[in-house]
């Protein structure tokens, strides 16, 4: 198994980390979702959490966002301790999530969905009103910046793709001020053309000195944009790992789990040799049958 290197991230230029989670444990009643989960994430680094359904992945997000507190650990911002009692905490201090489901209206248009909660105004009081023109304009900037052509942002979102509604997303995080941006399974339901769209803009997001956090099941999505791995495993992680120190053939064994694929591995063949030798027996008492029925043919 690959060992972590004693060296700064990339980006980091030897600084604080952006977000740093120290040995959190979150427990539900009895149950413990996370086990002493540790992670760091510098500016202008993409570190994939990686793990496959029910490692924990989404607890530990929720977590960084303010939706849960800790049981126990601290979660540091650029080196100081802070409490987030909610999501708005988290924004508030740079750190926005964008979940599976995006958070948006399709039937509203891509101006709407890029500005919801926060539209910019004309006017003040009960006078002012939403600046639609100042609004598109924003909106339409903001998507090129990330190379997608919004001929008309007034068009439903809906009538997107999906890639390019993950993107809408991504961009209007990074607008509203996001320093550390949390990607749940942004490829899962995508196609490799769509998924290349959101992974490029990753790759962006990180050259504009972002930190990212990109949560997937998915090795081969996240090994070409990935600079460092944090793996997770029922709640537990293997440790952090930078790309030059390990293989995806590695990280793909260590988010199986490969101890419990080797214990498959075993007892397939197992099964393999029973079977082998069931068949043979099978073959032999259908031989000595038709034998027995050949004999009694030739004596009559």
């Amino acid at each position: 198994m690959a060992t972590q290197p004693n060296r700064p991230s990339p980006g980091n230029g030897g600084g604080p980390p952006l977000v740093e989670l120290r040995d959190i444990v979150k427990r539900f009643g009895s149950v413990i979702a996370l086990n002493g989960v540790t992670m760091k994430v510098h500016a202008g680094e993409v570190m994939c959490l990686l793990g496959d359904n029910g490692a924990g992945k989404s607890t530990l997000i929720k977590t960084l966002s303010g939706v849960h507190q800790p049981t126990e650990g601290e979660i540091l911002i650029d080196g100081k301790p802070v409490v987030m009692q909610s999501p708005r905490d988290a924004l508030d201090r740079g750190i926005a999530t964008v979940y599976q489901d995006l958070a948006m209206i399709p039937l509203m248009s891509i101006t709407r969905n890029f500005f919801m909660g926060r539209e910019p105004g004309r006017g003040k009081g009960a006078f002012g009103g939403f600046d639609v023109g100042e609004a598109n304009r924003i909106a339409k900037g903001e998507m090129g910046k990330i190379g997608i052509d919004v001929r008309d942002p007034s068009q439903a979102v809906g009538t997107l793709s999906g890639g390019e509604r993950q993107c809408v997303a991504i961009a209007r995080a990074v607008y509203f001020g996001a320093r550390v941006l949390i990607l749940d399974e942004p490829t899962s339901a995508l196609g490799v053309k769509q998924a290349s769209v959101v992974l490029r803009y990753i790759a962006q997001a990180r050259a504009r000195g972002l930190g990212v956090i990109f949560i997937t099941h998915n090795v081969h999505h996240a090994y070409p944009v990935g600079d460092a791995f944090t793996i997770l495993n029922r709640g537990r992680t293997y440790g952090t790992f930078q790309k030059e120190a390990v293989s995806r053939e590695e990280v793909l064994n260590m988010m199986a789990g490969g101890k419990e694929l080797d214990e498959l591995s075993a007892e397939l063949e197992e099964f393999s040799r029973t079977d082998a030798a069931a068949a043979g027996a099978r073959e032999h008492a259908i031989a000595e049958e038709l034998h027995r029925e050949a004999a009694a043919l030739h004596k009559h």
